[in-house]
């Protein structure tokens, strides 16, 4: 996939033409090449790097070690990286996100424990450490802090719920610990991200930087079918869009932002480990 892909719009459901002036669409974003997993991401610190492949849905394990050596001895520092087009952040933005690991509050749904390695290839695919990765995302029933109502349910909103984000460490790596997002009508599951530099901590938060790049994660679709069909879930009885009819997701894999998924147990409502590579052009 090459950096003259188009961009992707979000569909917004007509709730959201309600709440007009408490989101931010940023419809100047300028395009920027990034990069999503791929086989050819480096291996930062003797770390092989995730995100090369959907979630292995019977065992729970992502590659054999037969596998995992062969992707580590073939990864290079060398620059060579797939591209991708960036997408929409979509409706749901917030400015100043809590920096923070855990951003459930006191959301239900099934734990997820994200795992992000950014990558530069600015600097030959090396990490990029002191990264912003914020993500945002619905709960169980597909209501987005700041928004709530615009899915059809009423519930308390505190503007914070599953939104934060976490600085990446000298690997170019960052753990943020949510749940499992639920649906809303005209697109499938997924969780929006951006990478941010340069930016000034704060007690809780953040400010100035740069976002260097605005992109959407996925989750396999026959996972997610078990999981929207489970409680606390299967409250949210608004329409699904599915993986594949999604107006975003390209059918790209993990250049097009689907995760790695490892079971975390035996069952869906023990949750998951979701890793992927997110390569950004600093320069």
């Amino acid at each position: 996939m090459t950096g003259n892909t188009e961009h992707h719009n979000e569909t917004i459901n007509s709730d959201d033409n309600q709440q007009p002036g408490k989101h931010r669409l940023d419809k100047s974003m300028k395009r920027r090449r990034v990069l999503i997993g791929g086989t050819a991401v480096a291996a930062a610190g003797g770390l092989a790097v995730a995100g090369f492949a959907s979630a292995d849905t019977t065992s729970g394990e992502t590659a054999s070690s037969a596998e995992a050596e062969t992707a580590a001895g073939t990864s290079t520092t060398s620059g060579v990286c797939t591209l991708n087009a960036e997408v929409t952040e979509g409706p749901y933005s917030l400015d100043g996100a809590l920096v923070r690991e855990d951003i459930r509050e006191d959301k239900e749904g099934f734990e997820v424990q994200y795992t992000f390695t950014v990558v530069d290839q600015a600097n030959d695919c090396a990490p990029l450490a002191d990264a912003l990765v914020e993500i945002w995302h619905c709960d169980a029933l597909g209501e987005y802090s700041g928004f709530v109502g615009g899915n059809g349910h009423q519930e308390e909103d505190n503007g914070t719920f599953l939104r934060g984000g976490q600085l990446t460490d000298a690997n170019g790596q960052c753990s943020i610990t949510s749940i499992w997002p639920g649906h809303y009508v005209s697109r499938a599951v997924h969780v929006h991200m951006r990478v941010h530099t340069e930016v000034t901590l704060t007690d809780d938060s953040y400010t100035g930087g740069e976002v260097i790049h605005t992109g959407q994660l996925f989750f396999d679709a026959d996972i997610n079918e078990e999981i929207q069909a489970t409680s606390p879930y299967s409250a949210n009885t608004t329409k699904e869009t599915t993986l594949a009819n999604d107006s975003i997701y390209d059918d790209g894999g993990a250049s097009s932002g689907l995760l790695t998924l490892t079971a975390l147990g035996s069952s869906v409502s023990d949750g998951y480990k979701a890793t992927i590579t997110v390569g950004v052009d600093s320069a």
